[in-house]
């Protein structure tokens, strides 16, 4: 169990993280979702005991990070916001630096090494040095390094930040397989791609903690949520789409041309009209998708709602 009470950092006169509570639970992903500023990174350096606290009490399966620090980071990996950069090193070299900074040794360095490696697909790189990596690329070796020792506690700081689509998938599945073994805590400025692998979200304004619920939850309180987007290469019958039942209101995505998102009223079910709709009209849809409800929209909402 990880347990934060009322943490507070302050920076100056600025007050970075504002009497922050939260408890995680054994095997859980939270996800820590807000806009830039919003003190995600922060608690991330807070928790991994990178940077003190001002006030407050951070525990790590009963571990105080404040008095026995040394004891705590030996049950932590943290993958940082910024990339690596460590000079000339290859990127074998440095997981193996950093595998005997956690203590392995031997066989046991090498197989710890050899899965980490494997677990991100960086045989490729191996033998060149980590700061001449692209930024995607230096993403893994961060993310390489932190899960070597095999910790309790898993910090990610923007993991899939520079990372192509299919890399994205694939970080997105270890990270969800990790959670079998570890408790992970994810911060992204992006938290769609981490609606499927959160359970739960805490959403931070200005260092200030705003809600703390499933994600689930989170995502029905979405405008979008039970939308219905669609695509097709002809314009379609947007007044047709509008006057169906339980239609709220309808956007047209201006980045791609044909795709619509029919908004639902709240309460209202509209596949099926909207569906009827298709096959009577014959229209050629390229796709056609329930919306789960979007974190973006909440985030957003609640960040224009905070008090100043």
């Amino acid at each position: 169990m990880i347990e934060i009470t009322n943490l507070t950092k302050k920076t100056g006169r600025a007050i970075a993280i504002d009497n922050m509570t939260f408890s995680v639970r054994p095997g859980e992903c939270l996800g820590l979702f807000g806009h830039d500023g919003a003190g995600k990174s922060t608690l991330l350096k807070l928790l991994s005991g990178a940077i003190p606290a001002t006030s407050g009490n951070i525990k790590i399966h009963d571990i105080d990070i404040a008095t026995h620090p040394i004891r705590a980071k030996k049950i932590i990996g943290y993958q940082p916001e910024f990339a690596l950069s460590h000079g000339n090193m290859k990127v074998k070299s440095f997981l193996g630096f950093m595998a005997e900074v956690r203590g392995l040794r031997g066989l046991e360095k090498r197989k710890m090494v050899d899965r980490a490696i494997t677990r991100l697909e960086l045989w490729r790189v191996l033998d060149s040095p980590v700061a001449a990596l692209p930024p995607g690329h230096r993403r893994k070796v961060a993310l390489a390094q932190a899960i070597l020792h095999d910790p309790k506690l898993l910090l990610l700081d923007e993991p899939t930040e520079g990372l192509d689509t299919l890399q994205k998938q694939k970080v997105g599945t270890l990270i969800q397989s990790l959670t079998e073994d570890m408790t992970v805590i994810v911060a992204s400025r992006n938290p769609e791609e981490f609606s499927c692998i959160c359970q739960r979200a805490l959403v931070l304004a200005e260092g200030r903690l705003l809600a703390d619920a499933p994600v689930t939850e989170l995502q029905r309180s979405s405008r979008h949520y039970q939308a219905i987007t669609l695509a097709a290469d002809t314009p379609l019958d947007l007044l047709a789409l509008a006057v169906l039942p339980g239609v709220a209101g309808i956007e047209e995505d201006r980045h791609a041309y044909g795709s619509v998102t029919v908004l639902a009223m709240p309460g209202q079910v509209i596949y099926p009209h909207i569906n009827a709709l298709v096959a009577n009209r014959r229209w050629k849809i390229n796709t056609l998708s329930l919306e789960p409800g979007r974190l973006s929209d909440v985030i957003h909402h609640l960040s224009q709602e905070a008090p100043n």
